[in-house]
């Protein structure tokens, strides 16, 4: 039975979020304490695996025989290398740190908190599903079961209209991308005869090229769906609406890496002779326009979630691109990094949110650091990080990334460069506007430190955010063989770096000092509108995609039902048998004069058809 102690991993959070919905549904503390204890298990549980402990391998079960010439059948199975088991620490480390965030964060909220902790256990037995399964089958399975859990989460607040509408936006979005990836199991299956990750090594080279090609771009639809790329990014930034430890679970650490880690996972099973030149070129192409466009957006977002949620979908851009130029190893690094730091920066302004009265606006806030200088504190640990500074974990998995760029391609090069630029700029300026200066609005002005629940795990974060770069965390952690850590290296990628790190942060203290202007000076023209506006994109889907496509769609959808179906097909027929009946009522009338003339009238169509007989003999 030990063998199949990993299962504890899946059932254990499902489990907990059946009990938490079903019997303590009235009872948010003790429903609190279940789902803290099943991350702290499965925590627990992971690091011991890392640390070596071994139970054997555990069963699989077929879910689905298909009776075929291969005998092929759907398994449900977990796969516990390296690979999988370094995911897992950063989904229950994060998940465990989100979950004790909550109790400070909700604490008070009316809403239904057994209902926000059955759904944080929902989600962390999806994630766990996507992170362990063996197959692309059940990757799936948990793949829109995290969609399903993040729907739920996103909208905890469905009373709230722009809640209720994002979280439907972000499953609406996530099934476009989704159907791309179904496409993709199916095309897997039958190219390369498995689903089964471990079975798909060494096939690829007996494939033809534009099979593998149209293979791995449809799998990679999943991943721009779920990693939110360009163009299905519209999705994260309005799921900000939810909760903000939410966000920092779902939208910074976990769910939106999933697609970076499925990619990984099948140049790491599949090879990379999987990945041909044009595949790894439109992946790679996608991630630099991803990480390009968010970048710009970032730049006059005022919310302090939204700035951090188009950095998310930046630095996910970079993950993405190293994916195309087959540095896998740099993707997960910049990964396993960026999941603790962004982590810390979405708590971080979850506290301050909370201190504020839950006020976002940046531009209503002003002098934090002197009323939560601790939270202030492991917020700029973050952005450290981020922004990559030297000595911080970003700096270290950012740099690999341009290395492996200016070595494959050093158009990508460019690009990571200025969107570290850009990177820099706004987040000082969030710094800027919401840390120096003077309070702007009475929740600033009131604000006091974090309580324990919210400011532990912030510490926590802010020492991964610092040492997870480093050798002696990061080689443990970046499960390739023979991987290590970035080594600081004086360099061309090291002058850019700092180049770009220079002019974001002169550019954003030139233009907005110290935090003491009391509005941004580079709001009310075209370029900042534009920028505020998310380039106009959302509204391109809005009125062109959904407006007209969708509209025009219905309206000859609603034409072909009215004038055909229901006007010629059941109305119609309904109006011919109508008058038809109508004119059999005259000819069976009871009046006796009718019945003499239709009796004369059909004495002489005889006669004329007699007569018409007798000329033609």
């Amino acid at each position: 039975m030990i063998q199949n102690l990993p299962w504890l991993f899946l059932l254990l959070p499902l489990v907990v979020a059946a009990i938490n919905w079903l019997c303590f549904s009235k009872c948010s503390r003790a429903a609190a304490t279940f789902s803290i204890l099943s991350a702290l298990v499965t925590f627990g549980m992971c690091v011991a695996y890392l640390r070596g402990w071994e139970t054997g391998t555990p069963d699989t079960y077929t879910w689905m025989p298909i009776e075929s010439e291969g005998a092929i059948s759907l398994s449900l199975g977990l796969m516990m290398d390296a690979l999988a088991m370094r995911m897992m620490l950063v989904v229950t480390g994060i998940g465990l740190l989100v979950h004790i965030f909550s109790l400070g964060y909700m604490k008070g909220d009316p809403s239904n908190l057994s209902r926000y902790f059955a759904g944080l256990s929902i989600f962390m037995f999806s994630m766990t599903m996507i992170v362990l399964a063996d197959n692309l089958a059940m990757t799936f399975i948990g793949w829109e079961m995290v969609g399903f859990s993040s729907y739920l989460l996103i909208g905890h607040w469905f009373n709230k209209e722009s809640a209720a509408d994002a979280a439907k936006k972000a499953f609406i979005t996530n099934r476009v991308g989704d159907f791309g990836f179904l496409i993709g199991i199916l095309l897997t299956l039958a190219v390369f005869g498995t689903l089964s990750f471990t079975e798909m090594a060494g096939k690829a080279d007996a494939i033809a090229p534009a099979v593998l090609t149209a293979t791995i771009i449809c799998l990679f639809c999943g991943a721009v769906g779920k990693s939110a790329q360009f163009p299905l990014h519209v999705w994260l930034p309005d799921a900000m609406e939810g909760p903000t430890p939410v966000s920092a679970l779902i939208h910074a650490a976990t769910m939106v890496a999933a697609g970076v880690y499925m990619m990984v996972r099948l140049q790491v099973n599949m090879g990379e002779a999987a990945f041909t030149d044009c595949a790894c070129t439109v992946i790679a192409t996608v991630g630099a326009i991803t990480a390009v466009l968010a970048a710009l957006m970032a730049l006059q977002q005022d919310d302090i979630k939204r700035v951090l949620a188009y950095s998310t979908l930046s630095q996910l851009g970079y993950m993405v691109m190293a994916v195309g130029l087959l540095a896998g190893e740099a993707a997960m690094y910049h990964l396993y990094t960026h999941a603790w730091f962004k982590a810390l920066l979405f708590l971080g302004a979850g506290a301050i949110i909370v201190r504020c009265h839950h006020e976002q606006d940046i531009w209503k806030m002003g002098g934090l650091r002197k009323r939560m200088p601790l939270t202030v504190l492991s917020f700029l640990a973050g952005t450290c990080a981020l922004i990559a500074i030297p000595g911080f974990s970003g700096f270290f998995s950012k740099e690999a990334i341009l290395d492996a760029a200016l070595a494959k391609n050093p158009v990508f090069f460019w690009v990571g460069a200025a969107v570290a630029a850009l990177t820099t700029f706004y987040m000082a300026r969030l710094c800027l506007v919401a840390f120096w200066g003077e309070a702007r609005a009475h929740g600033a002005a009131e604000a006091k430190e974090a309580g324990p629940t919210m400011l532990l795990p912030l510490l926590a974060l802010s020492v991964m955010a610092i040492i997870s770069g480093y050798g002696f965390v990061a080689d443990d952690l970046v499960p390739f063989e023979g991987f290590h850590a970035h080594d600081f290296t004086l360099g061309l990628p090291f002058y850019v770096s700092m180049a770009s790190l220079i002019l974001g942060l002169v550019l954003a203290f030139a233009i907005y000092g110290l935090g003491k202007r009391k509005q941004d000076p580079l709001a009310g023209n075209p370029l900042s509108t534009a920028l505020r506006k998310r380039l106009y994109i959302d509204e391109l889907y809005d009125k062109g995609l959904i407006g007209f496509v969708q509209g025009s769609l219905a309206r000859a959808i609603d034409l072909t039902d009215n004038a055909g179906v229901r006007g010629i097909g059941t109305l119609g027929t309904g109006w011919i048998i109508g008058k038809l009946g109508k004119l059999l009522t005259w000819f069976q009338g009871g009046v006796l004069r009718r019945y003499a003339i239709l009796a004369a009238l059909g004495m002489l169509v005889f006669l004329f058809l007699l007569a018409s007989s007798s000329f033609s003999h």
